[in-house]
């Protein structure tokens, strides 16, 4: 009888392609793949330590997956393995602490687990180790796929443990990534996401350039439609919002971590361009692509982020032509340089100023939305909900819900766009 494993993945979508990567090595090698609800033989949990929030929720499951069967082997891997090794493996019943290098020669590491063979079950957590590059993206989604093009990070911010946990940045090659695009298509997959850590940062281990991969990319026919999962506003050139501008495949959406909208603020956490820098690039995307979807990423309450610099942070975002929020609350990580910044801001003030870009977020979200209601727009539908609606998003990022007739899962169909 074949052995069985679960899988349950935390964190970005990165996490999620790398997930995929793991599960097809345990199938090739004669392993069934469970739900994780579902008892299995071994539990594989990719785990996130972007926040203290996430790496409480990767215990948490950690601990699930050890009362589903007391007698499974927990394989343990991600950014919180890379990070707080020590801190998982005293968890009563964890087999196996897998880093960043080691996590992809997971069926090795299990067969010298199993033969008495290992020296430790931490194996690999060295940020030193982190050097390999592994391609990877997901199946598990009939509408669309995670590919990883791009992996770690050469930038230094002030509050961010990413460098430690995923090492400096390396990328596949250009043809290695459209022969994955092929193999992508051929499971009849309408959408691709490229992911990574810092995805516009690709080429510094092979001398290529992003721009060069998109237009690679976009001569895959079989695959109708691309996304930029996230990119660097300093990353983000002239030349890439042309291209998609005009593009066969990639989508008119961009999502651009901002991080602060206020100059002092972004000085203390080390990034790389000012407001002023970031408004003109979002008035550059909106000039060329009128009805381009836009998301910002945001963090909240910062050491030395006052109350002023709030205000500075959500007047700018007001200011805006944009479509959504991702809103992060700050979350002290250990071995940053953001510990000695001062002030610090009391946990409950960064929860309101979550609360608050929240709702921004929504309002800003339905502004767009009126924006382009009355047209009509490309949607990938993705899944039908129980009172028989499909749901989808369009090209630019709106979730669009429909109850036409004709319409399947995995099906692209020019649909109106309506507001409330």
């Amino acid at each position: 009888m074949k052995k069985k494993v679960a899988f349950y993945t935390l964190g970005c979508k990165l996490n999620y392609a790398e997930t995929e990567a793991i599960a097809r090595r345990f199938e090739e090698a004669l392993f069934s793949r469970v739900e994780f609800s579902h008892s299995a033989d071994y539990y594989v949990i990719n785990t996130c330590s972007v926040t203290e929030v996430a790496n409480k929720k990767s215990r948490n499951i950690i601990r699930k997956a050890l009362k589903k069967n007391t007698h499974a082997k927990v394989i343990v891997v991600g950014c919180y393995a890379q990070l707080k090794p020590q801190e998982i493996i005293s968890i009563a019943g964890v087999s196996l602490v897998l880093g960043a290098h080691d996590k992809f020669n997971i069926i090795e590491k299990l067969q010298e687990l199993e033969e008495g063979k290992l020296q430790s079950t931490v194996s690999s957590c060295e940020i030193s180790n982190v050097s390999n590059f592994e391609s990877s993206y997901s199946l598990n989604e009939r509408t669309r796929s995670f590919l990883k093009v791009q992996d770690g990070c050469n930038y230094n911010c002030s509050y961010c443990t990413i460098p430690q946990a995923r090492g400096t940045s390396r990328n596949a090659t250009i043809a290695s990534i459209v022969q994955q695009a092929h193999e992508i298509a051929q499971s009849g997959i309408q959408e691709i996401v490229l992911t990574g850590i810092n995805i516009g940062d690709f080429g510094r281990t092979t001398g290529e350039q992003f721009l060069d991969l998109l237009k690679a990319l976009d001569k895959v026919e079989p695959i109708k439609r691309y996304r930029i999962s996230s990119i660097e506003p300093n990353l983000l050139t002239s030349d890439i919002i042309d291209f998609v501008a005009q593009s066969r495949a990639f989508m008119p959406h961009f999502h651009i971590p901002l991080q602060s909208g206020c100059d002092e603020v972004l000085r203390l956490m080390r990034r790389r361009y000012t407001t002023d820098f970031f408004a003109q690039k979002i008035r550059e995307i909106k000039q060329k692509i009128p009805y381009a979807g836009i998301g910002i990423d945001v963090i909240v309450g910062t050491n030395g982020e006052t109350d002023e610099y709030f205000q500075n942070t959500y007047s700018f975002l007001k200011s805006l032509p944009i479509s959504y929020l991702h809103v992060f609350t700050y979350s002290e990580r250990e071995n940053t340089d953001a510990l000695a910044i001062t002030p610090r801001i009391p946990e409950h003030e960064r929860q309101q100023r979550n609360l608050i870009l929240h709702e921004l977020s929504e309002e800003l979200s339905a502004q767009f939305l009126q924006q382009n209601a009355g047209q009509i727009r490309p949607v990938l539908f993705e899944m039908k909900q129980k009172n028989g609606v499909f749901v989808g998003y369009s090209d630019n990022y709106i979730r669009v819900q429909s109850t036409a007739s004709g319409i399947e899962k995995n099906m692209i169909v020019y649909s109106p766009i309506t507001a409330p």
